[in-house]
Parts: structure tokens; sequence; C-alpha cells
């Protein structure tokens, strides 16, 4: 009767082991590849299913969007300048088959590919193209990695330039340039208001050679602005020709 009990326990033990082996259960970002005796035979999930123990094996695959930053990478851009540039990917598998037998493993697969890859877009271009352009390379990286992966059955949905890093020295020539080209419009926008300021006095020079008297109410004007300064005495020269219209017109002429 002892034996008996302790059999029936035995076996209860190993059904009881047989089902916690066999009965899987998977959320609903999750997917498993099954593969019976070495052979891949489908993909199940969300939920609950069971597996034939010893006969197949599941490997579970994540579908959520996943985050990986790209190490730092040496860059000679195309003038010549070495930087330092590091990016952020953002990937998610579209098909767990693939991305199981395709590849060996999908991660360092995808890390390898975006750090050659992003050597190979930044180095076509210059380094003011770098640093004003960032979006459009990011785009252009996320397109050629999403094609590469997509043998994987991996999305790239994302890719972002996080810095792109100078030496001492690049960032001293870089500082001295925008100054000089700062003096540079300086001196630019002074030349054109010379050069309008030129215009407009040719064009009052026109106009007060049209209309003496325009001329002598400038000339009051002039008067009227430096005797309202505080100065001491002002030797002012006084056209004689101002002094005939200011006398009376006679019309005998004496003699």
């Amino acid at each position: 009767m002892m034996l008996d009990y302790l059999a029936y326990a035995a076996l209860a033990i190993v059904i009881v082991l047989l089902l916690s082996a066999a009965i899987r259960i998977l959320r609903e970002y999750e997917r498993g590849v099954i593969f019976t005796l070495g052979r891949f035979t489908g993909v199940k999930g969300p939920g609950l299913f069971i597996l034939i123990p010893v006969v197949q094996q599941m490997v579970k695959v994540d579908l959520r969007v996943m985050v990986q930053e790209v190490p730092p990478q040496d860059v000679i851009s195309r003038d010549n300048v070495s930087v330092k540039v590091n990016a952020v990917l953002y990937f998610r598998i579209i098909d767990p088959e693939r991305a199981i037998i395709k590849v060996g493993n999908y991660m360092v697969a995808t890390s390898q590919l975006a750090q050659t890859t992003l050597r190979s877009v930044l180095g076509k271009h210059e380094l003011d193209e770098m640093l004003a352009e960032r979006d459009r390379l990011s785009a252009d990286i996320q397109e050629i990695l999403d094609q590469q992966t997509d043998a994987w059955g991996i999305k790239v949905t994302t890719v972002e330039i996080k810095d792109v890093d100078l030496n001492e020295t690049m960032v001293r020539a870089i500082a001295k340039q925008a100054e000089a080209e700062r003096l540079r419009r300086a001196k630019v926008i002074n030349a054109m208001g010379e050069q309008q300021a030129a215009e407009k006095l040719v064009e009052a020079g026109h106009v007060l050679a049209q209309e003496p008297l325009a001329m002598q109410l400038r000339y009051f004007a002039a008067l009227h602005d430096i005797a309202g300064e505080r100065s001491s005495t002002v030797v002012f020269p006084l056209p004689m020709n101002l002094l005939d219209h200011l006398s009376p017109r006679t019309g005998a002429t004496r003699l």
C-alpha cells in the first residue's frame, strides 16, 4: 500500500513537471519562435499554448521598440576634419522568424551595421553639414539601415545623431572663422550704409541746387542747431548772397 502511494506521488510529480515545462504564457508584446526537432514549425503567442517537452523548443522574441546607443565613432569629414560622432538607434522586430533564423544575434548585428553606416554616411559630408543638417543626415542613415535590416525582419524607425565632438584646436579655428565672418558682414553693412547715405546726399544736393531758398532755410537750421549747443564763440561764415534776399529791394540804384 505504501509503495502504491509513493508511485502515485511520483507520477503526480512527473505530470506536474511535464505540464510546467509544456505550458507557456507569452505577453502581448512577445512571440515564441517554435522549433520541433530542430526545424522551424511556426510562431506562437501571445497568450497560453503548450509545447511538447524535449521535442519542441521555443525562442522568445520581444516586439517592442528597442533603443540602442551607437558608441562614439571617429569620422573624417569630406573637408578632412576629424570628429567623434555618436547616435541613438530605435528599431523593432516585425518578423520574429527572420530575426531568429536569418541572423545569429540581431542586437549585435544591428549595432555593428549602425556604426559602419554612421561612418560611411557622415564621411561624405563636410563639417558644416554635420553641424547644421543633423535631421537630414539622420534620415539618410535611417533609410540605409532600414533597407539593410529588412532581410532580418527588423524595422529601423528612427536614428538620432546626438553629439558631434571636435578637438580644442578645431573649436578655436571655428570660433575665429565665425568672428571673421561677423566682421565681414559688419563691414559690408557699414559700406552699404555709406553708399545709401551718399546717394541721399546727392539727391539732396540736386534739390537744393534747383531751389536756392531751400539752401537758405537749411543754413538757418544749421545756425539754430549751433546756437542751442553749449559752446564758446562760434565763427560761422555767412554767404553774401543771403543778404541780398534779406535787404529791401528798391527800384532805383543809388549813385
